[in-house]
């Protein structure tokens, strides 16, 4: 079974998968955050989903940051919709920053960068999965 991972943001929200021996995460897209709940809800009809991790906003000094009132809403909403599917916080703190940077060293040229604003999402909802495997190991 996968784990799925998301970076929620206020617009859009990266979404990240491991490989079915969750071993590899890799991103899998960018969806517009109104329609992130209809976009999950159908992923897990066509793959084995074992849990959901998503991204705990929180600022350098561990504060709440301004999106996690809207992280809390679609976390408690999944919850009570899809209780089969556990879902879960993970810290997401300087996930941005390791996106951009893993762009810029992969070559990712600028215009690329700043013309495709969700590919930073995708990764970051990387960064978060493949942290939370490593953490468990």
């Amino acid at each position: 079974m996968r784990i799925l991972s998301i970076d929620y943001g206020k617009k859009r929200t990266g979404i990240a998968v491991t490989d079915p021996l969750q071993i590899v995460a890799n991103g899998l897209i960018t969806v517009a955050t109104p329609e992130l709940f209809a976009f999950v809800e159908q992923y897990i009809q066509k793959e084995q989903v074992e849990r959901i991790i998503i991204g705990k906003p929180t600022q350098p000094n561990g504060q709440p940051s301004e999106n996690l009132a809207r992280v809390e809403n679609f976390f408690n909403r999944w919850r009570k919709a899809h209780p089969e599917v556990p879902i879960e916080y993970y810290d997401e703190r300087f996930t941005s920053v390791l996106a951009h940077r893993a762009m810029i060293e992969g070559g990712v040229k600028k215009k690329t960068r700043r013309e495709n604003k969700g590919l930073v999402d995708e990764i970051s909802a990387t960064i978060i999965l493949q942290d939370y495997l490593e953490s468990r190991r």
